[in-house]
């Protein structure tokens, strides 16, 4: 089995805020996102892929998964961009739409024998969701497999014109269909951003609503929203608890062999201690964080 990796926080920061970047290697995100894309204003894109390929070079982030956003590869400053991502975990491609798309940034690195390295696949507009299925069956691959989708609900929301609201309704559809399609081909989902970086509660029920939807962490915008975010995509200490109850109920001697026992006034399947496992893993690699 692929060991656990938790993304429960993934911190976008600007690649030209050099203050920032300096400051990465001591926040508790999983994941730390170096932005060359749409938070770097037009006139700073190449100062900030520099500070990128700089940061990226000097290291320090212990176990964290660095990433890399760059500019559409259609784009001269997207291919100018590759070069930032020697090093990094992780490169996110913006505003993927096709299967093509997965295919063009593969045979972009291959061309200039990039070490390996994953991608995350920004699904951001209409076209993307309709060709959710199609991408996400791209997800294996050697040297770049796909490792995560992010959710990006303003552009969704601008270019369909639907409403943003709390409980999501408007675009749950679409947001399940990417769900089902991650969770067929193996990629992790993030949950998009929540822009009133201020608003804790609104914040706090916004990561409990994408962790109820299925998702594996959060796309964040301000350090702030770190330790929420962690919380809020985490096994509780109760949830920890109850799965080594589950575990340690189906390896009693009375139990070997069952596919269903009794728990608490419950019935418990085999599903349910393959899901208790997980917990199990999943609290034990944030432990080692």
């Amino acid at each position: 089995m692929t060991a656990i990796r938790p993304r429960r926080s993934v911190l976008s920061m600007p690649g030209s805020n050099a203050r920032a970047l300096e400051k990465a290697a001591g926040l508790a995100a999983d994941c730390l996102m170096f932005d060359l894309e749409d938070t770097v204003a037009p006139d700073a894109k190449d100062i900030a892929r520099a500070q990128v390929v700089a940061a990226v070079q000097k290291g320090g982030f212990g176990r964290r998964e660095v990433l890399v956003r760059i500019n559409s590869l259609s784009t001269a400053l997207g291919e100018a961009d590759l070069a930032a991502t020697a090093g990094a975990h992780g490169l996110v491609l913006p505003k993927v739409e096709t299967a093509e798309d997965v295919d063009m940034a593969r045979a972009r690195l291959l061309a200039r024998n990039a070490p390996g390295i994953a991608l995350w696949l920004m699904i951001e507009t209409p076209l993307a969701i309709l060709h959710i299925k199609d991408i996400a069956a791209k997800a294996s691959h050697p040297a770049y497999p796909i490792a995560a989708f992010i959710i990006g609900p303003n552009d969704i929301a601008k270019q369909t014109r639907i409403a943003l609201t709390p409980d999501r309704l408007p675009m749950l559809a679409w947001i399940s269909s990417c769900l089902l399609a991650a969770r067929a081909h193996g990629v992790d989902m993030i949950d998009g951003v929540f822009n009133d970086f201020k608003d804790e509660p609104g914040f706090a029920a916004d990561s409990a609503l994408g962790r109820k939807l299925g998702m594996d962490g959060k796309h964040i915008i301000h350090p702030s929203q770190i330790g929420a975010a962690n919380e809020a995509f985490a096994p509780s200490p109760e949830d920890v608890a109850h799965a080594r109850k589950i575990i340690a109920a189906f390896a009693l001697p009375e139990n070997q062999g069952k596919g269903v026992i009794p728990l608490d006034g419950r019935m418990v399947e085999l599903l349910h201690a393959e899901l208790a496992h997980r917990t199990i893993d999943f609290a034990d690699a944030i432990a080692k964080e």
